[in-house]
């Protein structure tokens, strides 16, 4: 019998190498006019850039330029980030929020934001994932099955992509407001929802419905959908054929999203190419797309899921267009070697960057909250012809905020009328954002204030206590309730 001999590695290493060099993070607002430099050095683990990018990203920062070098087992990170309105990060409990959120990363968050951040989701109620085609009024039919059933939703988020439909939505008792822990009334629960999702499912057709108890360590939402629609195969979609344009080899690029432009050195669709250095040895990934907020963390975190490392990276923006270059090996230590493999990893970042972009108009809702909130704002979209694309609610104390992206039956915007009905349906409490999907508006201020970085105006600060309620200020405060 043969018999291996292998080091033994004690579980608690890693940790004591944290405590040994634990995280610096340094906040420099003197390099810059235009932004807020925030430098990271600390020793590496696998998934480590990636919180690194949620804890800036879960606070809704815009992050225009990176550079990361995680070569021999140190990170040295540096991120050129603003607030939304493009203004430096200068709260001292925000700038305090951050170091201590980098410091802690795969422990408990720091308090101080718990209950300020729009993107963190109950870690005590219970989670249902639903996966399945994407159909008109399926998220109203859901959420009445939920209200019926005595649940309240506490909070929501959908995405759809290539006629594919995710969300996860967070329920708890709706009599006592406790998390729901009969086996036999989450079967039911479930048993339910199956009914609404296989409704109108073909033979054979692919969905899922499961409810997930909560755990210490619990998968950040956004990155759980990512996970959800890749596991759905939503990806398998994505156009993989190549294109012509002057700033892209067309032996190099592996696929580009559907929404390619093909305009000479105008493209707003997503390229990737992918390289080999072979000096290195690493795979060179270059990821081109529109630029909106949350597009690093989209990119990163699929690369994490897919295990592959990125050892260097750079981000950039011009105008409307970003560019992600990374230097990656897989968990393993090997390059991507097959074709397959390479088709596989531009489809995955195709649909990464495509998931999240929002087609249709934008209701941004504010209003007391409530048992069946959520059936009667979906049921009102319903009943005037609009679907949702995208969608995401969270509750704080009394008050609900959403924010849902719907379009009509034809796929076009809603018009003026209908709109009209839904405002008096749900109240005064909506506020409709048009959206241009060419050029953010976000992208444009960004554009604008660069251009006129010698004349920079002091906007209004970014804190900690607005973060959550930055919706109320251009909502009225005369809630009414609605309608049923």
């Amino acid at each position: 019998m043969d018999i291996t001999y292998r080091p033994y590695i004690d579980p608690d290493f890693e940790v004591l190498i944290e405590r040994i060099h634990p995280p610096r993070v340094c906040i420099d607002n003197d390099t810059y006019r235009d932004c807020t430099l925030v430098k990271v050095d600390s020793a590496n683990k696998h998934g480590m850039l990636l919180e690194i990018v949620q804890v800036l990203t879960d606070l809704e920062l815009v992050i225009s330029k990176s550079y990361i070098s995680s070569d021999g087992g140190w990170l040295m990170d540096v991120f050129h980030v603003t607030d939304q309105q493009m203004n430096k990060i200068t709260d001292e409990s925000l700038i305090q929020y951050i170091q201590e959120g980098i410091c802690v990363i795969r422990r408990a968050r720091p308090s101080i934001g718990e209950e300020t951040r729009p993107t963190l989701m109950s870690i005590e109620n219970k989670a249902l994932e639903m996966t399945g085609m994407d159909r008109p009024g399926l998220m109203s039919e859901m959420s009445a099955v939920l209200a019926e059933l005595g649940c309240r939703v506490s909070a929501a988020m959908a995405w759809t992509h290539k006629s594919r439909a995710a969300c996860i939505i967070y329920v708890e008792d709706a009599s006592n407001g406790e998390p729901i822990r009969d086996p036999c009334r989450v079967a039911q629960l479930q048993a339910q929802l199956e009914n609404v999702v296989e409704a109108h499912h073909y033979d054979n057709e692919r969905r899922s419905v499961r409810f997930t108890a909560p755990a210490p360590g619990e998968t950040h939402t956004e990155r759980r959908l990512h996970q959800l629609m890749a596991a759905d195969g939503d990806y398998k979609t994505c156009c993989s054929c190549c294109g012509s344009d002057d700033d892209i080899d067309d032996d190099d690029v592996y696929g580009q999203g559907r929404h390619y432009k093909a305009k000479k050195k105008e493209c707003y669709g997503t390229h990737v190419k992918i390289e080999k250095c072979k000096e290195t040895g690493y795979s060179i990934l270059t990821v081109r797309s529109r630029d909106r907020p949350k597009l690093l963390f989209d990119t990163v975190c699929t690369l994490t899921d897919m295990q592959y490392i990125v050892f260097h990276a750079a981000i950039s923006s011009k105008e409307s267009i970003a560019i992600q270059e990374y230097y990656v090996k897989h968990k393993s230590g090997r390059p991507l070697d097959s074709d397959d493999e390479k088709q596989l990893v531009t489809q995955r970042l195709i649909a990464a960057t495509e998931r999240r972009i929002s087609h249709g108009l934008r209701l941004d809702i504010c209003t007391e909250n409530r048992t069946g909130l959520l059936s009667d704002i979906t049921r009102v979209l319903r009943e005037n012809g609009l679907s949702i694309t995208r969608a995401e609610i969270s509750t704080r104390g009394g008050r609900a905020v959403g924010t849902f992206y719907v379009k009509d039956t034809s796929g076009q915007n809603a018009n003026s009328e209908t709109l009209e009905m839904v405002r008096q349906e749900i109240g005064s409490s909506v506020v409709v954002v048009n959206k241009s999907l060419s050029t953010p508006s976000w992208a444009a201020s960004s554009r604008t204030s660069r251009s006129n970085s010698s004349e920079i105006q002091e906007g209004p600060r970014f804190t900690l206590g607005n973060l959550l309620w930055s919706h109320l200020e251009r909502i009225s405060s005369n809630f009414k309730p609605i309608k049923s």
